[in-house]
């Protein structure tokens, strides 16, 4: 038969716990803020560092001539689509990426094929213009520097300009539209081929 505990002696071994326990640590702010500071040191650096291999690639482009503009009359509309421009890269290597006249950088697009060449304007970037005779043709892809989307998700359109060949990469807004401009393209290039061949 067990005896009923003394209710002092409970009390007792409570204050005992009670004695032990140690008030929860106040946070080192000063630590803490370091941290911070140094999280956001690496990551301006990181920053700092991918600008600076963004300018020395230009850097290393700057042989390529100033991109041709749309002439005053570039003729009747052949096709035309609307959707984003992803960039542009040297042909055949899909992450050579060209980044110089403001090539590399991505925006909205609006492109229209006439008998004079492909107008690419883009809203907050700098236009340019593919006249016929330098297209070399066009394809469907699924990725160019730094943009991989599905397959045939990517209108490719291969040009020369200056020495170099320049894929560039576009996605229309209603992606039905890339195969129209693969075979309007073809169309031209053969075109143009039979016009050089006279």
């Amino acid at each position: 038969m067990t005896t009923p505990s003394h209710p002092v002696a409970g009390l007792a071994g409570f204050a005992g716990l009670a004695a032990e326990q140690k008030s929860q640590d106040v946070t080192d702010w000063a630590a803490r803020l370091g941290w911070v500071v140094g999280l956001l040191l690496v990551i301006a650096l990181v920053y700092w560092l991918m600008r600076e291999g963004w300018k020395w690639r230009g850097t290393l482009q700057g042989d390529l001539p100033e991109l041709p503009q749309a002439p005053a009359e570039p003729g009747e509309p052949k096709v035309s689509m609307s959707g984003r421009y992803h960039g542009s890269t040297t042909a055949g290597q899909w992450l050579d990426r060209i980044v110089a006249h403001g090539l590399g950088t991505r925006s909205r697009v609006e492109l229209t094929l006439t008998d004079q060449g492909v107008s690419v304007v883009r809203p907050g970037a700098q236009d340019f213009f593919i006249p016929a005779a330098e297209l070399r043709g066009a394809r469907l892809d699924k990725g160019i520097a730094g943009k991989v989307l599905a397959e045939g998700g990517l209108l490719v359109i291969t040009w020369s300009h200056g020495d170099r060949l320049i894929d560039s990469g576009f996605r229309s807004d209603h992606a039905a539209e890339h195969p129209v401009w693969v075979e309007a393209l073809a169309v031209k290039n053969t075109e143009h081929n039979q016009e050089g061949a006279r």
